[in-house]
């Protein structure tokens, strides 16, 4: 597999020097400051690769010995999720990144499709037994967050007697600065959340779901494939959808990339080999229903990227976790790996391009 390293830029205080030095090599990337929904230029691609892949800094420019492996990610625009308002442009503006990046020799993109929340967490600093932090994710305190301090209208439909209970309970333990720092962190899962957002902003947000559910979305998301594939086909482009983080509802937004047969069917949207998946082991990993090691056995030939990530479920609490050492999570990492390296030997057989998976 290719070891790869998430750098977040220029701005990132991680430098491509200090990534040379843990083997890496490859890079995980995105143009974070580009507008969602607005084009990627060949321009700021090119500039972006060579701050990767060549040290300017001395008098002859020497090569890092890193490449531009994957992005992670080209934002997907609401209006597309939704299929409202202008969402034909932005699948053209996607269908133009998609062919830019090809024509600078990038091959994968990782990008997901969660309504409104990129990801999930109710603590970022959850403090570890070893004295590491980490993140973590509790369903109760979500539900008190939803229930009592966005207060979403409807919100209890989504919620059973005693998960309103427990949340309630959680709420009123909470003090003033514990609400804040909550939804600062809920808040850091939305797309561009640097920018900053309002609870307000939130609503209007997840409003925009209102009437679609699951099925909808998933024709959403058929559509959205049968717009991208044949371009990345020609463009030499293999798409890697990241899975829902975490696995399950929120908030009262439909998700529908959780569970192995949601990955069977999106697989069967488009039959393609550019119409991957990255199996991240973390966001699949948080249900225990998903056969991890058995999913990369029986999709392996469609899998593009992954991310190898554990986390550990807290005893006798539903939907409460924390990311783990890779060994000490509940995720079957030898397992796993195995699977990978097993997939790897199916491709280098068959005389695949793409036999060394970026992980």
């Amino acid at each position: 597999m290719e070891q790869t390293w998430r750098w977040y830029g220029p701005n990132d205080p991680v430098t491509i020097t200090d990534i040379r030095q843990t083997g890496a090599t490859g890079i995980v990337n995105a143009l974070h400051e580009v507008e969602i929904g607005k084009v990627w230029s060949i321009e700021a691609i090119e500039e972006r690769k060579r701050l990767i892949e060549w040290d300017d800094s001395k008098e002859v420019a020497t090569k890092t010995g890193l490449r531009w492996s994957v992005v992670e990610s080209v934002g997907l625009h609401e209006d597309i999720k939704t299929q409202t308002v202008n969402f034909q442009t932005y699948i053209e503006a996607y269908k133009q990144t998609i062919r830019n990046l090809g024509k600078c020799g990038i091959d994968t993109i990782c990008y997901n499709f969660m309504p409104v929340l990129d990801w999930t967490r109710t603590n970022l600093e959850y403090a570890v037994e070893d004295g590491s932090t980490a993140l973590y994710f509790d369903f109760s305190v979500l539900a008190a967050f939803d229930l009592f301090i966005l207060k979403r209208p409807g919100a209890e439909e989504s919620y059973s007697e005693k998960e309103i209970k427990i949340a309630r309970e959680t709420f009123n333990q909470m003090s003033e600065s514990d609400i804040k720092e909550l939804v600062d962190t809920i808040l850091k899962g939305l797309p561009g959340s640097d920018t900053g957002y309002s609870l307000d902003d939130v609503q209007a947000a997840l409003d925009l779901y209102k009437n679609i559910d699951s099925v909808q979305l998933k024709k959403n998301l058929a559509y959205f494939l049968e717009e991208i594939i044949p371009v990345a086909e020609e463009a030499g482009i293999r798409m890697a959808i990241h899975p829902d983080d975490p696995p399950r509802p929120l908030l009262g937004l439909p998700r529908i990339i959780s569970t192995e047969k949601d990955l069977s069917e999106f697989l069967n949207m488009v039959d393609s080999p550019s119409n991957g998946f990255t199996m991240c082991t973390g966001s699949y990993g948080a249900n225990p229903d998903n056969d991890l090691v058995g999913m990369i056995e029986r999709y392996g030939h469609r899998l593009s990227f992954t991310h190898l990530r554990s986390t550990k479920t807290i005893e006798g609490k539903d939907w409460c976790f924390y990311e783990a050492d890779h060994l000490a999570g509940d995720a079957d990492m030898y397992g796993i790996v195995k699977a990978l390296v097993m997939e790897q030997r199916k491709r280098v057989a068959q005389g695949r391009a793409d036999h060394q998976i970026p992980m």
